[in-house]
Protein backbone atom coordinates (compact mmCIF):
# COMPACT_ATOMS: atom_id res chain seq x y z
CA UNK A 1 0.00 0.00 0.00
CA UNK A 2 1.36 3.48 -0.84
CA UNK A 3 2.45 5.67 2.05
CA UNK A 4 0.33 8.59 0.92
CA UNK A 5 -2.80 9.17 -1.16
CA UNK A 6 -3.11 12.81 -2.32
CA UNK A 7 -6.44 14.48 -3.06
CA UNK A 8 -7.50 14.32 -6.71
CA UNK A 9 -10.70 16.29 -6.39
CA UNK A 10 -12.94 16.30 -9.44
CA UNK A 11 -15.34 19.26 -9.01
CA UNK A 12 -17.80 18.03 -11.63
CA UNK A 13 -17.98 14.60 -10.01
CA UNK A 14 -18.36 16.15 -6.54
CA UNK A 15 -21.24 18.36 -7.71
CA UNK A 16 -22.97 15.34 -9.22
CA UNK A 17 -22.51 13.30 -6.05
CA UNK A 18 -23.77 16.18 -3.91
CA UNK A 19 -27.01 16.13 -5.92
CA UNK A 20 -27.72 12.45 -5.26
CA UNK A 21 -26.15 12.22 -1.78
CA UNK A 22 -29.41 12.96 0.14
CA UNK A 23 -31.13 10.06 -1.65
CA UNK A 24 -28.20 7.71 -1.09
CA UNK A 25 -28.06 8.77 2.55
CA UNK A 26 -31.70 7.88 3.12
CA UNK A 27 -31.64 4.64 1.09
CA UNK A 28 -28.31 3.10 2.07
CA UNK A 29 -27.45 4.72 5.40
CA UNK A 30 -30.98 5.56 6.66
CA UNK A 31 -29.79 9.07 7.40
CA UNK A 32 -30.99 12.62 6.83
CA UNK A 33 -29.21 15.87 7.61
CA UNK A 34 -30.82 18.63 9.67
CA UNK A 35 -28.99 21.92 10.30
CA UNK A 36 -29.74 23.64 13.60
CA UNK A 37 -31.08 27.23 13.54
CA UNK A 38 -28.36 29.80 12.95
CA UNK A 39 -25.82 27.31 11.55
CA UNK A 40 -26.15 28.40 7.94
CA UNK A 41 -25.86 32.07 8.87
CA UNK A 42 -22.69 31.44 10.89
CA UNK A 43 -21.07 29.74 7.91
CA UNK A 44 -22.14 32.41 5.45
CA UNK A 45 -20.59 35.09 7.66
CA UNK A 46 -17.12 33.60 7.19
CA UNK A 47 -17.60 32.10 3.70
CA UNK A 48 -15.19 34.53 1.95
CA UNK A 49 -12.30 33.20 4.07
CA UNK A 50 -10.38 30.00 4.76
CA UNK A 51 -12.22 27.54 6.97
CA UNK A 52 -11.06 24.55 9.04
CA UNK A 53 -14.06 22.43 10.08
CA UNK A 54 -13.60 20.39 13.28
CA UNK A 55 -16.43 17.89 13.92
CA UNK A 56 -16.86 15.29 16.62
CA UNK A 57 -16.66 11.70 15.39
CA UNK A 58 -19.37 9.54 17.02
CA UNK A 59 -20.05 7.12 14.12
CA UNK A 60 -18.62 5.61 10.96
CA UNK A 61 -20.91 7.76 8.75
CA UNK A 62 -19.87 11.21 9.98
CA UNK A 63 -18.09 11.75 6.66
CA UNK A 64 -21.52 11.52 4.99
CA UNK A 65 -22.94 14.19 7.31
CA UNK A 66 -20.14 16.57 6.29
CA UNK A 67 -20.55 15.70 2.62
CA UNK A 68 -24.29 16.39 2.89
CA UNK A 69 -23.43 19.73 4.50
CA UNK A 70 -21.10 20.58 1.61
CA UNK A 71 -23.92 19.92 -0.84
CA UNK A 72 -26.47 21.94 1.11
CA UNK A 73 -24.21 25.00 1.24
CA UNK A 74 -22.85 24.34 -2.29
CA UNK A 75 -19.18 24.19 -1.29
CA UNK A 76 -16.27 21.86 -2.07
CA UNK A 77 -14.50 20.43 1.00
CA UNK A 78 -11.25 18.55 1.39
CA UNK A 79 -11.09 15.78 4.02
CA UNK A 80 -8.30 14.19 6.04
CA UNK A 81 -8.82 10.42 6.44
CA UNK A 82 -6.87 7.47 7.83
CA UNK A 83 -4.57 5.74 5.35
CA UNK A 84 -6.43 2.44 5.79
CA UNK A 85 -9.59 3.95 4.30
CA UNK A 86 -7.92 4.21 0.88
CA UNK A 87 -7.48 0.51 0.33
CA UNK A 88 -9.48 -0.99 -2.53
CA UNK A 89 -12.07 0.79 -4.65
CA UNK A 90 -13.07 3.18 -1.84
CA UNK A 91 -9.74 4.95 -2.14
CA UNK A 92 -10.36 5.99 -5.74
CA UNK A 93 -13.67 7.62 -4.80
CA UNK A 94 -12.28 9.23 -1.67
CA UNK A 95 -9.51 10.94 -3.61
CA UNK A 96 -11.95 12.24 -6.23
CA UNK A 97 -14.20 13.88 -3.63
CA UNK A 98 -11.18 15.61 -2.09
CA UNK A 99 -9.92 13.29 0.64
CA UNK A 100 -6.26 12.54 1.32
CA UNK A 101 -4.53 10.17 3.71
CA UNK A 102 -2.66 10.34 6.99
CA UNK A 103 -0.66 7.61 8.70
CA UNK A 104 -1.74 7.67 12.31
CA UNK A 105 0.75 6.96 15.05
CA UNK A 106 3.79 8.39 13.28
CA UNK A 107 5.04 11.47 11.51
CA UNK A 108 3.62 11.74 8.00
CA UNK A 109 5.49 14.44 6.11
CA UNK A 110 3.51 14.12 2.89
CA UNK A 111 0.19 14.47 4.71
CA UNK A 112 1.55 17.33 6.79
CA UNK A 113 2.68 19.20 3.68
CA UNK A 114 -0.69 18.64 2.01
CA UNK A 115 -2.56 19.98 5.04
CA UNK A 116 -0.38 23.08 5.21
CA UNK A 117 -0.92 23.68 1.49
CA UNK A 118 -4.71 23.37 1.76
CA UNK A 119 -4.90 25.67 4.78
CA UNK A 120 -2.82 28.23 2.89
CA UNK A 121 -5.20 28.37 -0.07
CA UNK A 122 -7.57 31.27 -0.54
CA UNK A 123 -11.06 30.12 0.51
CA UNK A 124 -9.75 26.65 1.38
CA UNK A 125 -12.18 24.32 3.18
CA UNK A 126 -10.71 21.42 5.12
CA UNK A 127 -12.44 18.86 7.36
CA UNK A 128 -10.40 17.19 10.11
CA UNK A 129 -11.91 14.94 12.79
CA UNK A 130 -9.68 15.90 15.73
CA UNK A 131 -10.78 13.04 17.99
CA UNK A 132 -8.73 10.86 15.68
CA UNK A 133 -11.26 8.03 15.38
CA UNK A 134 -14.83 6.96 16.12
CA UNK A 135 -15.98 7.49 19.69
CA UNK A 136 -19.27 5.52 19.34
CA UNK A 137 -20.75 7.93 21.87
CA UNK A 138 -23.43 10.27 20.67
CA UNK A 139 -23.43 12.78 23.50
CA UNK A 140 -19.83 13.16 24.62
CA UNK A 141 -16.64 14.34 22.91
CA UNK A 142 -13.28 12.64 23.39
CA UNK A 143 -10.07 14.66 23.83
CA UNK A 144 -8.98 16.42 20.63
CA UNK A 145 -5.59 15.66 19.15
CA UNK A 146 -3.63 18.93 18.87
CA UNK A 147 -2.46 18.50 15.27
CA UNK A 148 -5.29 20.40 13.55
CA UNK A 149 -4.90 23.58 15.59
CA UNK A 150 -1.13 23.26 15.54
CA UNK A 151 -1.10 23.29 11.75
CA UNK A 152 -3.56 26.16 11.51
CA UNK A 153 -1.38 28.25 13.84
CA UNK A 154 1.73 27.35 11.82
CA UNK A 155 0.13 28.45 8.56
CA UNK A 156 -0.92 31.87 9.85
CA UNK A 157 2.40 32.39 11.66
CA UNK A 158 4.36 31.56 8.49
CA UNK A 159 2.28 33.93 6.35
CA UNK A 160 2.71 36.79 8.81
CA UNK A 161 6.45 36.13 9.01
CA UNK A 162 6.88 36.07 5.22
CA UNK A 163 4.25 38.58 4.10
CA UNK A 164 3.66 40.68 7.26
CA UNK A 165 -0.08 39.93 6.98
CA UNK A 166 -2.27 36.87 6.57
CA UNK A 167 -5.91 36.56 5.55
CA UNK A 168 -8.28 35.22 8.22
CA UNK A 169 -8.34 31.48 8.88
CA UNK A 170 -11.37 30.35 10.86
CA UNK A 171 -11.50 27.19 12.97
CA UNK A 172 -15.14 26.09 13.21
CA UNK A 173 -16.57 23.65 15.78
CA UNK A 174 -19.06 21.22 14.26
CA UNK A 175 -21.38 19.27 16.57
CA UNK A 176 -22.98 16.08 15.20
CA UNK A 177 -25.89 14.54 17.11
CA UNK A 178 -27.83 11.51 15.86
CA UNK A 179 -31.44 10.82 16.81
CA UNK A 180 -33.65 7.90 15.82
CA UNK A 181 -36.96 8.68 14.18
CA UNK A 182 -39.01 5.64 15.15
CA UNK A 183 -39.76 3.51 18.19
CA UNK A 184 -36.45 1.78 18.92
CA UNK A 185 -37.67 -0.40 21.80
CA UNK A 186 -38.07 -3.55 19.61
CA UNK A 187 -34.60 -3.00 18.10
CA UNK A 188 -32.99 -2.68 21.51
CA UNK A 189 -34.74 -5.82 22.68
CA UNK A 190 -33.63 -7.77 19.58
CA UNK A 191 -30.04 -6.57 19.92
CA UNK A 192 -29.94 -7.56 23.58
CA UNK A 193 -31.30 -11.00 22.71
CA UNK A 194 -28.57 -11.58 20.12
CA UNK A 195 -25.90 -10.61 22.62
CA UNK A 196 -27.46 -12.73 25.36
CA UNK A 197 -27.47 -15.75 23.04
CA UNK A 198 -23.81 -15.43 22.05
CA UNK A 199 -22.84 -15.05 25.72
CA UNK A 200 -25.08 -17.97 26.83
CA UNK A 201 -27.03 -15.75 29.18
CA UNK A 202 -30.53 -16.74 30.36
CA UNK A 203 -33.38 -14.91 28.68
CA UNK A 204 -34.66 -12.13 30.89
CA UNK A 205 -37.80 -10.04 30.75
CA UNK A 206 -36.90 -7.28 33.20
CA UNK A 207 -35.76 -3.76 32.36
CA UNK A 208 -33.40 -3.10 29.48
CA UNK A 209 -30.79 -1.52 31.71
CA UNK A 210 -30.48 -4.60 33.90
CA UNK A 211 -30.04 -6.74 30.79
CA UNK A 212 -27.45 -4.33 29.39
CA UNK A 213 -25.43 -4.48 32.60
CA UNK A 214 -25.56 -8.28 32.57
CA UNK A 215 -24.33 -8.43 28.96
CA UNK A 216 -21.58 -5.89 29.59
CA UNK A 217 -20.43 -7.70 32.73
CA UNK A 218 -20.18 -11.04 30.91
CA UNK A 219 -18.30 -9.40 28.03
CA UNK A 220 -15.87 -7.84 30.49
CA UNK A 221 -15.31 -11.19 32.18
CA UNK A 222 -14.52 -12.63 28.77
CA UNK A 223 -11.90 -9.93 28.13
CA UNK A 224 -10.40 -10.38 31.59
CA UNK A 225 -10.13 -14.12 31.01
CA UNK A 226 -8.56 -13.64 27.56
CA UNK A 227 -5.82 -11.45 29.02
CA UNK A 228 -5.29 -13.22 32.35
CA UNK A 229 -6.70 -10.36 34.41
CA UNK A 230 -9.52 -12.04 36.34
CA UNK A 231 -7.66 -11.98 39.65
CA UNK A 232 -6.58 -8.35 39.16
CA UNK A 233 -9.70 -6.57 37.98
CA UNK A 234 -12.96 -8.54 38.34
CA UNK A 235 -13.54 -7.33 41.93
CA UNK A 236 -13.06 -3.62 41.16
CA UNK A 237 -15.79 -0.98 40.67
CA UNK A 238 -16.86 -0.76 37.03
CA UNK A 239 -14.95 2.32 35.89
CA UNK A 240 -11.78 1.22 37.73
CA UNK A 241 -12.20 -2.21 36.19
CA UNK A 242 -12.48 -0.78 32.67
CA UNK A 243 -9.43 1.44 33.19
CA UNK A 244 -7.33 -1.40 34.60
CA UNK A 245 -8.15 -3.61 31.62
CA UNK A 246 -7.13 -0.82 29.24
CA UNK A 247 -3.92 -0.08 31.13
CA UNK A 248 -2.82 -3.71 31.42
CA UNK A 249 -3.57 -4.64 27.82
CA UNK A 250 -1.98 -1.47 26.46
CA UNK A 251 1.19 -1.98 28.53
CA UNK A 252 1.46 -5.62 27.45
CA UNK A 253 1.16 -4.71 23.76
CA UNK A 254 3.83 -2.02 24.08
CA UNK A 255 6.12 -4.37 25.97
CA UNK A 256 5.70 -7.13 23.38
CA UNK A 257 6.70 -4.74 20.59
CA UNK A 258 9.49 -3.07 22.58
CA UNK A 259 7.74 0.32 22.45
CA UNK A 260 8.55 2.81 25.18
CA UNK A 261 5.42 3.50 27.21
CA UNK A 262 4.11 7.06 27.44
CA UNK A 263 1.55 6.92 30.28
CA UNK A 264 0.63 10.60 29.98
CA UNK A 265 -0.41 10.25 26.33
CA UNK A 266 -4.03 9.52 25.41
CA UNK A 267 -4.83 5.84 24.84
CA UNK A 268 -5.66 6.44 21.19
CA UNK A 269 -2.19 7.88 20.43
CA UNK A 270 -0.48 4.90 22.01
CA UNK A 271 -2.69 2.43 20.16
CA UNK A 272 -1.97 4.07 16.81
CA UNK A 273 1.76 3.78 17.49
CA UNK A 274 1.34 0.06 18.19
CA UNK A 275 -0.71 -0.46 15.05
CA UNK A 276 1.80 1.44 12.95
CA UNK A 277 4.62 -0.78 14.17
CA UNK A 278 2.56 -3.86 13.32
CA UNK A 279 1.87 -2.41 9.86
CA UNK A 280 5.61 -2.17 9.19
CA UNK A 281 5.94 -5.95 9.70
CA UNK A 282 7.52 -5.69 13.11
CA UNK A 283 8.04 -8.96 14.95
CA UNK A 284 7.02 -9.49 18.54
CA UNK A 285 10.02 -9.39 20.84
CA UNK A 286 8.31 -11.13 23.76
CA UNK A 287 8.05 -14.80 22.79
CA UNK A 288 4.73 -15.72 24.44
CA UNK A 289 1.72 -17.47 23.03
CA UNK A 290 -0.55 -14.70 24.33
CA UNK A 291 1.01 -11.85 22.38
CA UNK A 292 1.47 -12.82 18.78
CA UNK A 293 1.02 -10.10 16.17
CA UNK A 294 -2.56 -11.24 15.52
CA UNK A 295 -3.37 -11.12 19.23
CA UNK A 296 -1.98 -7.60 19.49
CA UNK A 297 -4.03 -6.48 16.48
CA UNK A 298 -7.19 -7.84 18.12
CA UNK A 299 -6.32 -6.20 21.43
CA UNK A 300 -5.76 -2.78 19.88
CA UNK A 301 -9.10 -2.96 18.07
CA UNK A 302 -10.77 -3.71 21.40
CA UNK A 303 -8.96 -0.83 23.07
CA UNK A 304 -10.16 1.66 20.45
CA UNK A 305 -13.69 0.28 20.61
CA UNK A 306 -13.91 0.92 24.35
CA UNK A 307 -11.74 4.05 24.53
CA UNK A 308 -14.55 6.44 25.48
CA UNK A 309 -16.82 4.03 27.37
CA UNK A 310 -17.63 4.58 31.03
CA UNK A 311 -20.16 3.29 33.52
CA UNK A 312 -23.03 5.73 33.88
CA UNK A 313 -23.25 6.87 30.25
CA UNK A 314 -26.60 5.11 29.80
CA UNK A 315 -27.78 5.38 33.39
CA UNK A 316 -27.41 9.17 33.50
CA UNK A 317 -29.72 9.61 30.49
CA UNK A 318 -31.23 6.32 29.21
CA UNK A 319 -32.26 7.43 25.73
CA UNK A 320 -32.53 5.01 22.81
CA UNK A 321 -29.42 6.63 21.32
CA UNK A 322 -27.29 5.93 24.39
CA UNK A 323 -28.54 2.37 24.69
CA UNK A 324 -27.69 1.70 21.07
CA UNK A 325 -24.32 3.47 21.33
CA UNK A 326 -23.32 0.95 24.00
CA UNK A 327 -24.92 -2.05 22.32
CA UNK A 328 -23.10 -1.23 19.08
CA UNK A 329 -19.77 -1.31 20.94
CA UNK A 330 -20.63 -4.72 22.35
CA UNK A 331 -21.64 -6.02 18.92
CA UNK A 332 -18.37 -4.83 17.43
CA UNK A 333 -16.41 -6.56 20.19
CA UNK A 334 -18.31 -9.83 20.30
CA UNK A 335 -19.26 -10.30 16.64
CA UNK A 336 -16.11 -8.85 15.09
CA UNK A 337 -18.11 -6.41 12.94
CA UNK A 338 -16.18 -3.23 12.23
CA UNK A 339 -19.08 -1.16 10.89
CA UNK A 340 -22.48 -2.48 12.05
CA UNK A 341 -25.50 -1.71 9.89
CA UNK A 342 -27.70 1.23 10.97
CA UNK A 343 -30.30 0.28 13.57
CA UNK A 344 -33.01 2.54 12.20
CA UNK A 345 -33.84 5.76 10.37
CA UNK A 346 -31.98 8.71 11.86
CA UNK A 347 -31.62 12.44 11.69
CA UNK A 348 -28.13 13.82 12.12
CA UNK A 349 -28.42 17.25 13.69
CA UNK A 350 -25.46 19.37 12.64
CA UNK A 351 -24.61 22.58 14.44
CA UNK A 352 -22.03 24.99 13.07
CA UNK A 353 -20.69 26.69 16.17
CA UNK A 354 -19.09 30.06 16.73
CA UNK A 355 -15.93 30.29 14.59
CA UNK A 356 -12.55 31.25 15.98
CA UNK A 357 -10.15 33.39 13.94
CA UNK A 358 -6.69 31.87 14.35
CA UNK A 359 -5.16 35.31 13.67
CA UNK A 360 -6.41 36.49 17.05
CA UNK A 361 -4.09 34.05 18.83
CA UNK A 362 -0.86 34.95 17.09
CA UNK A 363 0.57 37.06 19.88
CA UNK A 364 0.01 34.31 22.44
CA UNK A 365 1.39 31.75 19.97
CA UNK A 366 4.61 33.71 19.49
CA UNK A 367 5.14 33.85 23.25
CA UNK A 368 4.33 30.21 24.06
CA UNK A 369 3.52 27.86 21.21
CA UNK A 370 2.77 24.63 23.03
CA UNK A 371 0.56 26.23 25.64
CA UNK A 372 -1.41 28.22 23.06
CA UNK A 373 -1.93 25.13 20.90
CA UNK A 374 -3.19 23.20 23.92
CA UNK A 375 -5.54 26.00 24.95
CA UNK A 376 -7.00 26.38 21.47
CA UNK A 377 -7.44 22.63 21.05
CA UNK A 378 -9.35 22.34 24.32
CA UNK A 379 -11.40 25.45 23.52
CA UNK A 380 -12.55 23.90 20.25
CA UNK A 381 -13.35 20.58 21.94
CA UNK A 382 -15.41 22.38 24.56
CA UNK A 383 -17.31 24.32 21.89
CA UNK A 384 -18.21 21.07 20.14
CA UNK A 385 -19.38 19.60 23.46
CA UNK A 386 -21.37 22.75 24.23
CA UNK A 387 -22.99 22.39 20.82
CA UNK A 388 -24.06 18.82 21.61
CA UNK A 389 -25.43 19.89 24.98
CA UNK A 390 -27.31 22.73 23.35
CA UNK A 391 -28.88 20.43 20.75
CA UNK A 392 -30.05 18.09 23.50
CA UNK A 393 -31.60 20.94 25.46
CA UNK A 394 -33.34 22.42 22.43
CA UNK A 395 -34.71 19.14 21.18
CA UNK A 396 -35.66 17.90 24.63
CA UNK A 397 -34.44 14.32 24.32
CA UNK A 398 -36.29 13.00 27.36
CA UNK A 399 -37.29 9.52 26.14
CA UNK A 400 -36.76 6.93 28.82
CA UNK A 401 -36.71 3.18 28.35
CA UNK A 402 -36.95 2.40 32.05
CA UNK A 403 -38.61 4.01 35.03
CA UNK A 404 -36.31 6.37 36.94
CA UNK A 405 -36.22 4.11 39.99
CA UNK A 406 -34.82 1.29 37.87
CA UNK A 407 -31.80 3.31 36.80
CA UNK A 408 -28.93 3.44 39.32
CA UNK A 409 -27.74 7.00 39.72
Amino acid sequence: MPDFYPPRQNPLMVRSLQTIAPLVGRWRYRLRLQLTPGSLERFQAIAPHRILLLPNHPTNVDWLALFLLSGQIRELFHYLAALERFQGHDGWWLQRVGAYSVRRGMGDRASLAQTLALLSQNKGRLVIFPEGGYSFQNDTVMPFRPGAMQLALRVVSKQIREEAIAPPLYAVPISLKYSYLGNMTPVIDQTLRRLERVLNLPRRTDDFYGRLIQVADRAMLSFEKDYGLLDKTSFLPWNDRIQQIKDNVLHSCEQALAISASPTEPLRERVYRIQQKLATNATVSSLTDSWTNDMIQTATARLLNFDAIHHGYVASDPTPERFLDTLTRLERALFGVDQPLPKGDRLVWLQIGDPLNVQDWMEAYREERDRTTTQLTELMRQRVQDGLDGINRKLGFQARLAAPQQIPR
